[in-house]
């Protein structure tokens, strides 16, 4: 029944036929993650860089209520300068579809499409989490809900630090997510590589990583598997100057009384002006590793289940 929802591109299908190595590429980094033309610029990047790694990208969206698996040049372009393109997390999937509207994917939409479209593998920048003051405000990304039960690999940098990383961490181990540091022992936080917590397992080779995923889905454990992925040491940022950054950012965010999904938009534009222009530099770069990694991981993948 799903599958009249769904529009594969002709060469992600192929792929995906003959157990081909797919990745999955969200889209609301390049609506409504940077500014244009740098968004357009960084997700054809992203996918050559899939490709250059043995995959083939799909970067997943939404047109007049379609949902779109591999986007043509035309339809990222239009993600990419359109203005009546809207956030979509699962809540709002049955409204776009039924009003034939234009949507970004989250983590959380991306993830619910890519495993229709039978995707293994997504990669993102950062996933979403649970929000500091969130005890008294429940406000928890629905990206974490996601996890704990969409069979889809995420491989990110971590959560942003402008989360509670340590309580993020908390409900993901709480709905049986495991949170896998690829050659690291501390979960990345974004744009630094560490940020005082420890992973559940570090992992230091694809081919290891893929056969936890295989074994974990063999044997119907539900859900998918935060792969935190640090940021490489060259492009880093200081931990010192994006953590201050951040608590101002933060400060005025709660000054303006700024609330729910308007929160993270605000925090990173904030973010970007104080640092000079420096995360949204440490964000493309940090998207770029995490493509190569989740592109050596899903031929990994692949070989696995052609066996």
């Amino acid at each position: 029944m799903y599958k009249k929802y769904l529009d594969i591109h002709p060469e992600v299908q192929k792929a995906l036929e003959e157990n081909k190595p797919v990745v999955a590429l969200e889209s609301t980094i390049i609506s409504h993650g940077m500014p244009y033309p740098e968004n357009i610029k960084t997700a054809r990047a992203v996918e050559n860089i899939i490709r250059e790694n043995g995959a083939i990208p799909a970067t997943i969206g939404i047109l007049k209520g379609r949902f779109k698996v591999g986007l043509t040049d035309d339809e990222l372009e239009y993600m990419g300068k359109g203005e009546d393109i809207l956030k979509a997390s699962r809540r709002d999937l049955p409204f776009i579809i039924a009003k034939e509207l234009n949507g970004a994917t989250t983590v959380a939409s991306t993830m619910i499409i890519s495993a229709l479209a039978g995707i293994k593998v997504f990669v993102t920048g950062g996933i979403g989490g649970v929000h500091r003051e969130a005890q008294e405000t429940f406000d928890i990304s629905a990206d974490l809900m996601e996890l704990s039960h969409t069979n889809v690999a995420v491989v990110c940098s971590g959560a942003k630090s402008i989360l509670d990383i340590g309580l993020t961490l908390e409900y993901l181990e709480t709905h049986g997510v495991p949170v896998v540091g690829f050659g690291t022992e501390e979960f990345p936080a974004f744009f630094t590589r560490k940020s005082g917590f420890h992973v559940d397992y570090r992992i230091d080779s694809e081919t290891e990583l893929a056969k936890a995923l295989k074994a974990k889905w063999d044997l119907n454990l539900n859900g998918g598997v935060v792969v935190g992925n640090p940021i490489p040491k060259e492009y880093e940022m200081d931990y010192n100057t994006i953590t201050n950054a951040i608590e101002d950012a933060l400060k005025e965010a709660k000054e303006k009384g700024i609330k729910g999904k308007e929160t993270t938009p605000f925090l990173l534009s904030k973010i970007k002006a104080i640092t000079s222009g420096k995360s949204l530099s440490s964000n493309i770069q940090l998207v770029y590793n995490n493509a190569r990694l989740g592109a050596k991981l899903a031929v990994e993948l692949s070989k696995l289940y052609q066996k």
